[in-house]
């Protein structure tokens, strides 16, 4: 039984870098940190900063006896604060309103998580806010046609994660025939650069956000990043989709300029992403924990971050496919490795045993890391989930 006077933090999944920024921020303001994770071997499993670990069933294999694990873990441990941290935040969230006494879970409710995951509602609603976003339709639509014949254009799953079912797409490319597939969109491509954020917001209010573009890529997923100074009309944007949902939590947006040079936004994660890697991590717990008196969150000085596993594995890949290996070689010369501190070493040192079941999946499957690590926790919609309208407020 854990100290009542002791919070103790639940992380729903320990196997991603961002888990370990969550896990040792929360430690060092003197809270007991525990991860449910389906993994039996993780990465934060060997770290200093957390204090017990627990194997979950795969919410994709076997959703309601991962939802009583949790449930039967937050009242046996005395988690008085559940934390998402990636794509298992949809299956997490189902518990959020059967929490015992003062328990919080840390997000906005599972129908308002659901719409913001799926590309196309998301699209809508932000749409109905008067923000930019892409044109974008369903597949099998006139509409959908119509768009694919005047502009490139991306075809996608309206919910998928990792860029799974991701294709870019010139002007008058056929569109393929949507039997058979799941709800795709078909969006007009951007001119892009592609830049990313990441936000922790409460009732309405962004207390921090990080913009940061990918520096080196594993398929569709950054593995090194740099973080950009100065996006003013990103932050408007996002302060403005935050005020008018009344998000509270995590969110990301990944967003491209139009072509008069105004943010767009492509899609919303809301979750953790790895922009957190570029927060002070003593400022991440506060946030979280007590986000009505904190005003701003702190930056570290660092403006390259990456992984050193995934990067490396990018770099020797590219000496014997292209001519950017040095580029990534100079990427990894300069950035700081997310994972790695000397007063917790272990688990950048051990990823390759904490990490074997998701490397082993990536090599033999051909899969990218982003794919291989969320598997068996990514939310997907099936023809048999109930549609939920559309929710102007981050209600549950």
């Amino acid at each position: 039984m854990s100290n009542s006077a002791q919070p103790t933090v639940l992380l729903t999944l320990g196997r991603l870098p961002k888990a370990l920024d969550l896990a040792e921020s929360f430690s060092k303001v003197g809270c007991r940190v525990i991860i449910a994770e389906p993994s039996g071997w993780h990465l934060c499993r060997v770290s200093r900063y957390v204090d017990r670990c627990f194997k979950t069933p795969s919410p994709n294999e076997n959703q309601q006896a991962y939802l009583e694990f949790l449930q039967e873990l937050v009242e046996r441990e005395h988690i008085s604060h559940i934390v998402p941290v990636s794509e298992e935040a949809l299956h997490a969230s189902l518990i959020a309103n059967d929490l015992p006494g003062d328990a919080r879970f840390h997000s906005v409710g599972h129908a308002s998580l659901r719409q913001l995951h799926d590309k196309f509602r998301f699209n809508r609603l932000a749409n109905s806010l008067g923000l930019s976003v892409p044109e974008t339709h369903l597949l099998g639509t006139k509409e959908a046609v119509e768009l694919s014949e005047r502009s490139p254009y991306i075809l996608k799953p309206s919910c998928t994660c990792s860029g799974q079912g991701f294709s870019a797409h010139e002007k008058a490319c056929p569109l393929p025939n949507p039997a058979g597939l799941p709800q795709m969109l078909v969006q007009a491509k951007m001119p892009g650069p592609l830049k990313s954020t990441f936000s922790i917001c409460h009732e309405g209010r962004v207390i921090g956000t990080v913009v940061y573009r990918a520096a080196i890529l594993s398929g569709s997923v950054a593995v090194a990043f740099e973080r950009l100074d100065q996006e003013t009309a990103i932050e408007g944007w996002i302060e403005t989709f935050v005020g008018e949902t009344n998000h509270s939590g995590f969110i990301a947006f990944d967003m491209m300029d139009d072509e008069n040079g105004e943010p767009t936004a492509i899609e919303c994660n809301p979750r953790a992403t790895s922009g957190i890697h570029f927060l002070d991590r003593s400022s991440i717990a506060e946030a979280i924990l007590h986000p009505q008196t904190t005003m701003q969150m702190r930056v570290r000085p660092d403006r390259f971050m990456y992984q050193f596993w995934p990067s490396l594995t990018e770099v020797q890949s590219a000496v014997f496919s292209s001519d950017s290996a040095v580029e990534k070689a100079k990427v990894m010369w300069k950035a700081r490795e997310v994972n790695f501190a000397w007063n917790d070493p272990l688990p950048l040192w051990f990823m390759p045993f904490t990490s074997w079941s998701i490397m082993k999946r990536a090599f033999l499957q051909g899969e990218s890391f982003g794919e291989a690590s969320t598997h068996d926790i990514a939310w997907f919609e099936s023809p048999s989930d109930p549609a939920l309208p559309l929710q102007p407020t981050g209600a549950a």
